[in-house]
Order: structure tokens, then sequence, then C-alpha cells
């Protein structure tokens, strides 16, 4: 790792650190109120770090498709289409010849996308 990669990751660590004595703290003033409170539940702490990656993970499955690399028709999860043209999306015209959008129909149910 170069010079920076580590003064940066030292920075992080500390970081991570000095909230974990954040999220301790609150965890103490909490268990304290909770016992005057009512409530019986014990609050969790969750790493900051761990909320992050959770986060992470759930946007890069909203992100991608289920299968990479092809399209996948999402009435009847069939992967061959026919590339047709869209004649209602005009990307561009010069000199009377327009060129048109592409759609995708499912082979299997017909599906367009």
């Amino acid at each position: 790792m170069s010079e920076f990669e580590q003064k940066v990751l030292k920075l992080l660590e500390e970081i991570n650190s000095k909230l974990d004595k954040i999220l301790k703290a609150e965890s103490t003033v909490g268990s304290t109120a909770s016992t005057v409170s009512v409530s019986s539940t014990p609050s969790t702490t969750v790493k900051p770090s761990a909320v992050v990656e959770k986060q992470e993970e759930e946007a890069k499955l909203e992100e991608k498709p289920p299968v990479e690399g092809r399209r996948v028709c999402p009435e009847c999860g069939g992967t061959a289409f026919n590339a047709v043209e869209d004649k209602t999306q005009v990307l561009h015209q010069m000199g009377g010849v327009k060129i048109y959008a592409k759609k995708y129909v499912c082979r299997s149910c017909g599906h367009e996308m």
C-alpha cells in the first residue's frame, strides 16, 4: 500500500473506534433509561461499518439483475430476445435517414422490453 492509503486507513480506523465508543456510551445511557422505563427489550448495538456494508450489499442487489450480462424476461424468465426497431422513438435523423431505438421482444412469450 502507498503511504497515502496507509494514512487514510489509519484515519478510518480511528473514526470507527470513536464511533464504537459513542455507541457504547449511548447503549449505557439507553440501558439505564430502559431500566427506569417499563419496556424490557434490551438495546442492541450494531457497528456502523456493519450497517454500511449491509446498505452497500442491498444497493448492489437492487442495481444488478439476477443473471449478469444477459437480459432476462420479467414475465417468463427467458433469455432469448429479438431486437426490433422501435418506430416510436427516433434517436437521430440526418438527410432523411432516421435511426430508431431498439426494443427487445422475448421469443418465448412476446413480452416487449
